[in-house]
């Protein structure tokens, strides 16, 4: 079937590294699975040795009509629907993992909304664009807003790449498989990353300069540069270079 580029769409075939993305998506006890984007079925396909119930949500109404016919027998729901517009609650009460291919272009806001939701998924597995994937699982000296809203409220982990050439038709880059697991909390309250906001308004430029002239507090640079002291953070320090608890300790001083 053609694809719609319109929609991002590209078909991964490639047998083996679709039931290694199903493996990594199966929790002990869990026995639903909400896929993203299931488009021809083949990841769907592999899902279906791990779970026993499936939700399919797909964008694309010919797909969604057409996909239930490939799994005759199986326990398949298919909800024609943009998945930013799902309310995952409705679909289930149940634990439940997520699995999908996602569209680059929306790759940020699935990953929020999946996180935010009150009846959060055991695990999200994504396949998504490679450099997305790395800078969600990045480590200090590479952090980003995104990371630091990510690793708060999940352990995010990177499962193997994609190459392009797996694709029909190829993207232009490399995917990579991107494994959340969910935490019960948060690691930090939301104002630390009100602050994190404020020190990533201009990532280039040291942290205690961009604090300084984007707060209210009336903080000097060098004001903060001395609180960075006294916190172990590096006064010459990016927004970048912070971690979570770093953030919350800035926080609190």
């Amino acid at each position: 079937m053609k694809n719609n580029k319109s929609l991002g769409q590209h078909w991964l075939k490639n047998r083996a590294i679709l039931d290694e993305i199903a493996r990594l998506t199966a929790v002990d006890g869990v026995n639903h699975c909400i896929e993203i984007g299931p488009g021809l079925g083949t990841l769907t396909s592999s899902l279906f040795k791990y779970f026993s119930h499936i939700t399919a949500i797909e964008y694309d109404p010919e797909l969604a009509r057409k996909l239930p016919g490939s799994f005759p027998g199986k326990n398949l729901d298919v909800v024609s629907s943009d998945i930013l517009q799902t309310d995952l609650s409705e679909l289930t009460s149940d634990p439940y993992c997520v699995a999908g291919n996602i569209p680059y272009y929306i790759t940020s806001p699935i990953v929020r909304k999946l996180l935010t939701e009150p009846h959060h998924p055991a695990k999200i597995v994504l396949l998504m664009q490679k450099e997305v994937a790395e800078r969600i699982a990045a480590e200090p000296g590479d952090y980003s807003l995104i990371a630091l809203f990510v690793q708060n409220l999940a352990v995010a982990e990177l499962g193997p790449v994609v190459r392009a050439a797996e694709f029909t038709p190829p993207p232009k880059v490399d995917s990579q498989v991107l494994i959340l697991t969910p935490l019960a909390e948060p690691q930090v309250s939301p104002d630390c990353l009100e602050l994190a906001k404020r020190g990533f308004s201009n990532p280039r430029k040291k942290l205690a300069t961009v604090l300084a002239n984007s707060g209210s507090d009336g903080r000097s640079r060098e004001a903060w540069r001395e609180i960075f002291v006294d916190q172990g953070i590096n006064p010459d320090a990016r927004a970048e270079d912070l971690s979570l608890w770093d953030w919350e300790n800035l926080q609190n001083t």
